[in-house]
């Protein structure tokens, strides 16, 4: 008689029945699948059960069973199911120390993370990138022996890519996110790779967080929902949970995650560098890019609509500006600080959650960068390029900012994975113009020949070649180090509210409407009470007025601040346009409306004409805008020429079925009796005019046209009266009745005007939004 013997099998740390063997099936039963495995009998249905259930989804459920896992009360553990008792920190050298390469957890942790997706990007998959040149003003030899930033007759070569954080890589461009702005520098000593954001800090403070935030803020995974979007419990279960977080959330919920284009849009290196001097004297720094056109933004209403109307609207138009000449160019900035200045200023300059007031360091403009060619291949160029934060030049060096070192180890790893192995170095866009020579051999993906046989050293066959440069090498800055291994994080990392506090304090009356709106709308999206609850009262912290404003709309009650709020540090400057200054310092640098406004140059306004237009007034106008760097597109009735009062030909670019006002900067009415009696009948024009002035854009119109605009009823704006000698301007509406060119010209001077202002926030709020009256919505 034979004996049957039990089997057990090990699923991922956790045992198994094996599945009995098969029984003959009595007649008249249905024979299970061959993979079917026995049920675990206190987690599922009785056989009894299972059975009246389909067959196919009973056996494949089965079979899944045993591969899933239920975590329960365990410990946290690493991959080698070793505890671990602390997951915050990285391992330091001493709480302000640099980050030991030891901390297996660590390693272990970020790269599993930057293994996560083959062969996307985890974070920046959404990108466009272009070529260009860089240009230093003057030597800054007294900073940095770094030979691109002290030779000003050099044009060191560049290649920068724009992206979007969260999002794959077929979200949207118009996301509400944090904007990627990474520069490569091919430099004459090496690639210097300046991988920052539009942002000049982060959510976190040490980098072992990373995966934490990314797996919050990313689509759930149950479900992959919410695709390219922050709006959703795991991101603000984090950040309720997360004080440091608050400061870089305060500039996600601001105009700054919105912006108009990659053309004008700020960036920030974010971390404080080091700069090294031929002397071996050292200096602290922070990076900035500033736009020569100025940071502006796109409101939320607009941004949603972009989204429908055209997904590739940043990508488009920083290809279109290059292929028409209008390159974007940006200066180079440094805040230069000395080391002695590390906690100078109320903070720590090595936490990524804090700026530098510009009010306490100004930004020094040290060159220029412009971009002026496309790629050529975007897979070749733009997706395969490899930005690591490691790659640096000499006169450059790193500090122990901890999410910095952590960046060091993560870019690299990430490489290794999505590009195939060693040798991404070696792709065209990623090989340096510096010669490269050295012992590193064969692996995956290799591409040049070496025909060296002595790939070690030191070695006699080739005389010791390549050997160590004994000048102009890297030398790493001999930093004193000296501290117990520790996981901690430094007290001086531990104030999370006084600069999310300068912030909100620092913006202007219509931007800080955005982000309470913005806040409104994402913890409004969030379904658990409690998350809500946390994140009110977090908000109360930095400011009790605001948690306030926001609670209303969440189904929260305000609650009181636990703390007096400490004293902010930066400067007592005036704030910004009226924003609220609640007996706190604020930093006017911070709020989008006070960069430049004094260019319209490649704005894109949209002409709105129909046959029967007036011919001299899309002559003189067109004129003028194009003189003054502006863009201008025809939107008409269909595609192609049409006849205009004088029977001469205008070409109509786009139509009211394939564009919409969010795609431009200002609408232009021409006009033309017939003309304008063709477009009073489209609703599409009605929306496409009242959309353009709820979005606070500039908007004009010349003779008829002015009668269209005062068919939609722009409220409480004054429009010129068919007499009027001159052009009527009223918070960016600008129209004028003239038959001459010259007060055509005058029309287009002050509509220029306009443009360059950006947004007219000062229209009737009214109808720029719906306001909250006694807790109801209003038009």
């Amino acid at each position: 008689m034979s004996t049957r013997r039990k089997t057990s099998r090990t699923v991922r740390g956790k045992t198994r029945r094996a599945p009995a063997a098969r029984r003959p099936v009595p007649a008249g039963k249905p024979r299970p699948d061959s993979d079917e495995l026995e049920p675990p009998s206190e987690e599922r249905l009785s056989r009894e059960q299972a059975a009246s259930k389909p067959l196919r989804r009973q056996s494949k459920d089965t079979a899944l069973e045993a591969f899933r896992e239920r975590f329960g009360r365990a410990p946290l553990t690493t991959d080698q199911g070793i505890p671990v008792q602390q997951t915050d920190d990285s391992l330091k050298a001493g709480p302000r120390g640099p980050t030991l390469l030891e901390d297996f957890h660590l390693r272990e942790k970020i790269m599993h993370f930057d293994h996560e997706r083959i062969p996307e990007r985890v974070v920046h998959a959404r990108g466009s990138g272009a070529h260009g040149f860089f240009q230093v003003y003057e030597p800054l030899a007294e900073l940095t022996s770094a030979e691109f930033l002290n030779d000003p007759s050099a044009r060191t070569p560049v290649f920068v890519r724009f992206s979007t954080v969260v999002g794959s890589r077929g979200s949207s461009d118009l996301a509400r996110d944090v904007r990627g702005f990474a520069t490569r520098f091919y430099t004459r000593e090496g690639n210097f790779d300046l991988v920052g954001n539009n942002m000049p800090v982060f959510f976190i403070q040490d980098g072992i967080k990373f995966p934490d935030l990314v797996h919050a803020v990313k689509p759930e995974p149950h479900h992959e929902m919410p695709q390219a979007a922050s709006a959703h419990d795991t991101f603000w279960d984090f950040v309720s949970l997360v004080p440091e977080t608050l400061h870089m959330v305060m500039w996600l919920m601001s105009d700054r995650a919105i912006p108009r284009s990659f053309r004008m849009m700020e960036g920030f290196g974010v971390h404080t560098f080091r700069l090294v001097a031929g002397s071996g004297r050292t200096s602290l720094v922070k990076f900035h890019w500033k736009p020569v056109l100025g940071a502006h933004s796109i409101v939320w209403d607009e941004a949603q609509k972009i989204s429908g109307r055209d997904p590739d609207f940043h990508r488009r138009d920083l290809w279109e500006a290059i292929e028409r000449g209008q390159y974007p160019e940006y200066e180079l900035g440094l805040q230069v600080m000395d080391e002695d200045q590390q906690l100078a200023f109320g903070f720590d300059l090595l936490d990524a959650t804090k700026l530098v007031p510009e009010e306490l360091v100004p930004v020094r403009r040290v060159g220029r960068m412009v971009l002026d060619r496309n790629p050529t291949n975007f897979f070749a160029e733009t997706e395969q390029v490899a930005f690591c934060i490691g790659n640096v030049v000499p006169g450059i060096d790193f500090t122990n900012d901890p999410l910095l070192q952590a960046r060091l180890f993560s870019y690299l790893d990430t490489q290794l994975l999505r590009l195939g192995g060693p040798n991404f170095t070696e792709l065209p866009i990623n090989r340096p113009l510096a010669p490269v020579s050295n012992h590193q051999q064969d692996g995956l993906g290799r591409q040049s020949i070496h025909t060296a046989r002595a790939l070690y050293h030191p070695n006699s066959i080739a005389n010791n070649h390549p050997r160590p440069a004994r000048v102009d090498g890297f030398v790493h800055v001999p930093e004193p180090v000296r501290g117990a291994k520790v996981r901690q994080r430094s007290d001086s990392f531990l104030d999370h509210f006084s600069q999310a506090r300068l912030f909100l304090h620092s913006q202007s009356a219509p931007e800080r409407e955005h982000l309470v709106e913005a806040c409104r709308f994402e913890i409004g999206k969030v379904e658990r009470l409690a998350i809500r609850e946390r994140v009110v009262a977090l908000f109360a912290e930095i400011d009790a007025e605001f948690a306030a404003e926001v609670a209303t709309m969440v189904g929260v009650k305000p609650v009181k601040p636990a703390r007096q709020p400490p004293v902010a540090q930066p400067t007592g400057t005036p704030p910004p346009s009226g924003g609220p200054a609640k007996g706190h310092v604020t930093s006017p640098a911070l709020s989008l409306l006070n960069q430049p406004h004094d260019s319209a140059r490649t704005r894109k306004v949209a002409v709105l004409a129909a046959p029967g237009a007036r011919a001299l007034d899309l002559e003189i106008v067109e004129g003028e805008l194009a003189a003054a760097g502006v863009l201008c597109e025809v939107v008409s009735l269909s595609l192609g020429p049409f006849a205009t009062d004088e029977g001469r030909p205008c070409e109509a670019q786009k139509t009211f079925l394939t564009t919409d006002s969010v795609l431009y900067d200002g609408v232009y009415v021409a006009g033309g009796a017939d003309s304008v009696a063709s477009l009073l009948g489209l609703e599409q024009v009605r929306l496409f005019l009242g959309d353009a002035f709820r979005h606070a854009k500039p908007i004009g119109a010349t003779n008829e046209g002015v009668e269209l605009l005062g068919a939609v009823e722009l409220p409480q704006i004054e429009l010129a009266h068919e007499a009027s000698a001159a052009e009527t301007s009223d918070r960016g509406v600008v129209s004028a009745w003239t038959d001459g060119a010259g007060g055509l010209q005058g029309f287009a001077a002050a509509f220029v005007d306009a443009l360059a202002q950006h947004r007219h926030f000062d229209r009737p709020r009214s109808q720029l939004r719906p306001q909250l009256r006694n807790g109801t919505e209003t038009a």
